[in-house]
């Protein structure tokens, strides 16, 4: 007898790729109208993707139910952006380069969806994050032992920096059409140099 799970799968055919293709349409439109409208309505998305109103309550029931899937949606491309990176078999600040520009062009692309994947009331969302956030400490963590970081560095507070260094250069992308790779140096060099000068007193 099949599990839970097992008849889960099963229940849910895979689409067709013209559908996938509708589907992919209807959720950038959706991320588009979202993102200058949060209260715009499923009317409204149906013609900024160019098709019937139908179409979109045909796969999204509500408009609760299209917001639930464009999160999981960018939950997923924001997994795989960092999955793509191979950060465990990458030397390390290469890969922190990757996994920035990666994530940047995710951030920049699904801008509204991603605002929202951080709700922990979304479980893949949470998931995505939690596992995120454990790739991201094993990376600084490999950082620093391969030097590129201090070997006294906090990765608890260096991961938190580097954070609030990739949201705001997504905000950035977002606002001024920024490319994603020139937008990652900029953050891995403030996380790794900052902007003291070299001969600047330390604090002991």
């Amino acid at each position: 007898m099949p599990t839970a799970q097992q008849s889960s799968q099963l229940g849910k055919r895979p689409l067709r790729a013209d559908s996938e293709r509708t589907v992919r349409t209807i959720l950038e439109a959706a991320e588009r109208v979202f993102a200058a409208n949060p209260a715009a309505t499923m009317e409204q998305v149906a013609q900024a993707a160019g098709v019937a109103r139908t179409t979109v309550h045909r796969r999204f029931a509500t408009r609760e139910a299209l917001l639930e899937e464009l999160t999981g949606w960018a939950a997923r491309q924001f997994a795989e952006a960092v999955a793509s990176a191979h950060a465990d078999s990458t030397p390390p600040l290469v890969a922190l380069y990757q996994v920035t520009a990666n994530v940047l062009r995710v951030k920049t692309n699904w801008w509204f969806a991603m605002s929202r994947t951080g709700d922990r009331a979304h479980p893949e969302a949470a998931r995505v994050h939690a596992e995120v956030r454990d790739d991201c400490e094993r990376l600084l963590r490999r950082a620093r032992e391969a030097g590129v970081l201090r070997p006294d560095a906090d990765l608890g507070w260096t991961r938190r920096v580097y954070y609030a260094l990739i949201h705001e250069a997504a905000a950035e992308g977002v606002a001024e059409g920024g490319d994603a790779e020139a937008l990652a140096t900029r953050v891995v060099d403030a996380l790794l140099r900052g902007f003291g000068s070299p001969t600047a007193p330390v604090i002991a």
